[in-house]
């Protein structure tokens, strides 16, 4: 059963409103989310470093989840974005629906939402090129880029 979703919902609905057929729908499909980060240090001196090193889940072409329904039995470090923990996952890239609103900013053109089609993710080169999953890495160090 697929949910219609309101027309432009979120340009009059707050995050906290939406129901979780428009939160879902705020996802672009990226896979942003789904690469690997790691934070070398503490306090003042803490740096988060993004990867090019996806989930062994995310499917590199497609930046969507292998088995989505089943993510956290087969990923402990796979978390769940909430209207109640979006403020704890300030390292959401920069393009991200939901960073984006959160901070009462607007959509990219090239978002779902906004485009009514989901390729124009990938004709606008969101996605993290040349992705590598976890399982074929051995030195994490070797696939550290700028924030992505």
């Amino acid at each position: 059963m697929t949910t219609q979703l309101e027309k432009n919902f979120w340009q009059h609905k707050s995050l906290l409103e939406m129901n979780e057929a428009e939160w879902e729908a705020l996802c672009d499909g990226c896979g942003k989310c789904c690469y690997r980060k790691f934070i070398e240090g503490r306090g003042r001196r803490k740096t988060l470093y993004f990867t090019r090193i996806a989930c062994n889940l995310l499917n590199l072409e497609t930046g969507k989840c292998g088995n989505y329904l089943q993510r956290f039995q087969l990923e402990p470090d796979c978390t769940k974005l909430t209207k109640k923990n979006l403020p704890d996952f300030h390292w959401l890239p920069a393009t991200c629906a939901y960073r984006l609103l959160y901070e009462n900013k607007s959509l990219f053109d090239w978002h779902p939402l906004i485009s009514g089609d989901p390729n124009t993710v990938k004709l606008a080169h969101i996605p993290i090129a040349n992705g590598i999953h976890e399982k074929e890495v051995i030195d994490w160090f070797e696939f550290v880029i700028d924030e992505p």
